[in-house]
């Protein structure tokens, strides 16, 4: 079974600053991730959406999930979070696709 972790970003301040390190820095640690199938980001673009992005891994399994955070790469891809958004400012969820 297919296991994702999801993460929604809340609207930046400065959404061009934002997207510009997103994009450039953190979503390029993202794909070293071991294990990881596909990453895909959509932003959310109807009038008062509560999530600016909406960003979702997929892995084979949770066990491939849990392994990927706990690699040095999923650390760093972690660790990276605070760089670009602030805390709170962000949820992650975890989900099997059905």
């Amino acid at each position: 079974m297919t296991a994702t972790l999801v993460v929604f970003y809340q609207k930046p301040s400065d959404p061009e600053k934002f997207d510009n390190y997103y994009f450039t820095t953190h979503i390029p640690l993202v794909q070293k991730m071991p294990g990881l199938l596909k990453a895909e980001v959509a932003r959310f673009t109807s009038k008062g959406a509560p999530y600016y992005l909406m960003t979702t891994l997929y892995f084979s399994d949770r066990e491939a999930r849990t392994a990927s955070r706990q690699s040095p790469e999923g650390q760093a891809t972690s660790a990276d979070v605070p760089n670009f958004a602030e805390p709170g400012s962000f949820t992650i969820a975890m989900a099997d696709v059905v």
